[in-house]
């Protein structure tokens, strides 16, 4: 165990974050999201919800401070479904990282190929709709 980490952050996904390089991206995909499909490296958080994981992962993954450094997958036009969730996450990005800059919106198609160019998707048991983040790493300043 180490101080400060939350605990809901795996040893794998620690290990992953450690990892990446500025500019390399990680998806937190809800529930629906074709995850083993798609990754490269895969990190499965079963029963744990997107805002809960967001939370902690922006306590020690630094935003990207030059360019947009967070997406939602968009809605599909027509779709009616609501997205109460976006708020939360907004919530939790401004105050988990002062460079975050709002979040812009992808494609479903288009998130899903910039989905397999990630370094790594959080596979999560998440049940909100269009629940899907893409971050972009910063550096520790």
């Amino acid at each position: 165990m180490l101080k400060n980490i939350p605990p809901l952050l795996s040893p794998e996904l620690l290990k992953i974050m450690m990892e990446m390089g500025h500019g390399d991206e990680i998806v937190i995909g809800d529930g629906n999201f074709p995850a083993a499909a798609y990754s490269k490296r895969l990190v499965r958080l079963d029963g744990l919800g997107v805002p809960e994981i967001l939370e902690g992962m922006l306590k020690l993954l630094p935003l990207d401070r030059f360019e947009a450094n967070a997406f939602l997958m968009e809605k599909v036009p027509g779709d009616p479904c609501e997205t109460p969730i976006w708020d939360t996450y907004e919530k939790i990005a401004k105050e988990g990282d002062v460079h975050f800059k709002g979040f812009g919106f992808i494609e479903r198609f288009a998130f899903y190929e910039r989905a397999k160019k990630a370094y790594a998707i959080v596979a999560t048991s998440e049940s909100s709709l269009y629940a899907n983040i893409i971050l972009k790493k910063g550096v520790i300043e």
